[in-house]
């Protein structure tokens, strides 16, 4: 008997913590469990001839927004060529309507509903070893009563388990390299927020932390990259936060980067000044700003105080070693299309490493399903269920909104075009008006679906400032000529670059006293000014080269150029 737990995952580099909690929990069946992930981007004849040749008795699809309509049209081939393995579904794409997926998708022989790891070690027994011997008796499962009225029993959600009883998912971390590593201290979420399932869970549950210290010291020992926290709202306790911040500071391994989800106007003081004593690089924060719109706020259930919020996210950023993503979602009631320009410009202020514009999905089983008609929300049938318009926002103006996040996600969040960004909004009202012309330029020029270089990026930039006749393109060149640089020693000048022949034999010369490596580039710029990019010694944070003003040396002991 062999039970195979199938992943299909966004992208190779994710991994599927649910899968391998199950197999942990499996205890006595573990050998008879094996792991197999894979992505929605394979090809699935590649997956089918991958499974079939496990030659599984059953198999257990983990189900989500992103991967359901992959796994339901895969599992009926699946069934044709492994005729008699018994298909499971679980996760929270499917647990919310267990007996409406099984009528519809009738390749699947049940549903593990809500929580897993116990429902999976019972269902396990029942396969391997005929106990329990009834389907009935484990807690927590839908599942086909062929032939019989009800044709679907549901057994009803089990009660949530003990998190510390989950044992430890990561062994062997070979499969991992390469891989985000995924790791859960706590489950459920102490807020209500409307369009999210945690709401749902309000029973909030911590890993015991001598367990979470051993755990994380074994990924601080094998030098994981990245350890991503999933727990909902990381500093709910402020011990338990605290506790996990000072062991990762005080064992640092100098590699290791650890993100957390956090709700910002809820730190403390005293986080506060660990985390300015933190090595560059060492924690991530992402904050979930979603809207600064009061009357929206209160809406979707949400406690915040934005202005105790950009506070604390600008202390943050003041010290200069902690990476910061702010999120908004478009879509929420009461925000129009001009109150999202409003939190956009209220957020972008902030100046994160990242910001996120995502739009509302309405999830099955939350709240804002429940409100869709009084909101009049309409959104796709079909996962995710993202939002096509609102009583306060037409689908035409999502359309527009699209493209603001298209150039953001582009320009901003490549984090390649800073200080080209922070030269061209001054040249408009504010920056949500500057990608919002941008976006505009990108679909006149039918630029909107084509693939385009970093290189190329820069130079449909320039083409976008020469429609605005205020904006210098000489400075503008210099500007972007300086962001490429930091980046990158160019192997050739972009079309748009200064040249540098007048000053080669200064510099050359310059290079050669002072013994600058060949991996070092200088650049003299229209405006005078001379940059050494020192690409051995880059910001943890953005990679960028650290940059050395060298006018005055080399005009002084060299000869003005």
């Amino acid at each position: 008997m062999k039970i195979l737990l199938a992943a299909c995952n966004a992208k190779y580099i994710h991994s599927n913590l649910a899968v391998y909690n199950l197999k942990s929990c499996a205890g006595k069946y573990s050998p008879q469990v094996v792991i197999k992930e894979y992505t929605i981007n394979q090809i699935r004849d590649e997956i089918l001839k991958d499974i079939y040749l496990e030659q599984p008795d059953v198999i257990c699809f983990s189900c989500y927004i992103w991967n359901v309509s992959f796994v339901k049209e895969l599992v009926p081939d699946l069934k044709k060529i492994l005729p008699d393995a018994d298909f499971w579904a679980g996760g929270p794409e499917v647990s919310y309507d267990a007996e409406k997926f099984l009528r519809s998708n009738p390749a699947f022989s049940g549903v593990m509903v809500g929580e897993g790891e116990e429902t999976f070690q019972e269902l396990a027994g029942h396969y391997i070893e005929g106990k329990p011997e009834n389907l009935k008796e484990i807690r927590g499962v839908a599942f086909r009563n062929e032939d019989k009225v009800p044709d679907i029993v549901h057994t009803g959600w089990r009660e949530l388990m003990d998190l510390s009883k989950v044992p430890f998912a990561y062994q062997d971390l070979k499969e991992f390299k390469n891989r985000i590593i995924y790791y859960e201290s706590s489950r459920g979420c102490p807020f209500s927020c409307s369009y999210c399932l945690s709401s749902i869970d309000k029973k909030l549950r911590f890993r015991d932390i001598e367990l979470v210290k051993k755990e994380l010291q074994f990924f601080i020992d094998n030098k994981v990259p990245q350890v991503k926290f999933v727990d909902r709202t990381f500093n709910c306790k402020h011990d338990h936060a605290m506790t996990i911040w000072r062991y990762i500071t005080e064992h640092d391994n100098g590699v290791t980067n650890f993100h957390f989800e956090i709700s910002a106007d809820l730190l403390r003081e005293e986080e506060l000044a660990l985390m300015k004593t933190m090595r560059p690089g060492l924690i991530q924060l992402e904050i979930g700003v979603q809207s600064t719109n009061p009357q929206t706020i209160r809406a979707i259930r949400r406690t915040m105080d934005f202005q105790k919020l950009k506070g604390i996210v600008d202390q943050i950023h003041s010290f200069g070693n902690i990476h910061q993503h702010l999120d908004l979602i478009a879509g929420l009631p009461y925000e129009g299309y001009e109150s999202f320009h409003k939190s956009f410009c209220d957020v972008y202020a902030l100046h994160p490493e990242q910001f996120q514009l995502g739009f509302l999905k309405v999830l099955k089983g939350s709240h804002m399903m429940e409100m869709t008609e009084e909101y009049k929300i309409l959104y796709k049938d079909r996962e995710p269920y993202e939002v096509l318009s609102t009583a306060w926002l037409t689908y035409g103006e999502i359309l527009r909104l699209k493209m603001v996040e298209s150039m953001v996600e582009v320009y901003y969040n490549s984090g390649q075009f800073k200080n080209t960004l922070v030269f061209l909004e001054g040249y408009f009202e504010d920056p949500f008006r500057m990608y919002e012309a941008l976006g505009r330029f990108y679909e006149k020029r039918g630029y909107s679906e084509i693939s385009h270089s970093r290189m190329r990026r820069y130079e449909i930039l320039m083409e976008f400032a020469g429609e605005h006749g205020e904006i210098p393109l000489e400075k503008l060149s210099d500007v972007m000529l300086l962001d490429l640089y930091l980046r990158e020693n160019l192997k050739s000048r972009p079309a748009f670059a200064s040249d540098q022949k007048p000053y080669e034999r200064t510099i050359w010369t310059y290079r050669k006293e002072k013994k600058i490596p060949k991996t070092a580039h200088i650049e003299v710029f229209r405006d005078g000014k001379i940059t050494l990019f020192d690409y051995t010694d880059r910001d943890p944070l953005t990679n960028n080269a650290r940059l050395t003003d060298i006018t005055d040396e080399v005009n002084k002991n060299y000869g003005n150029v």
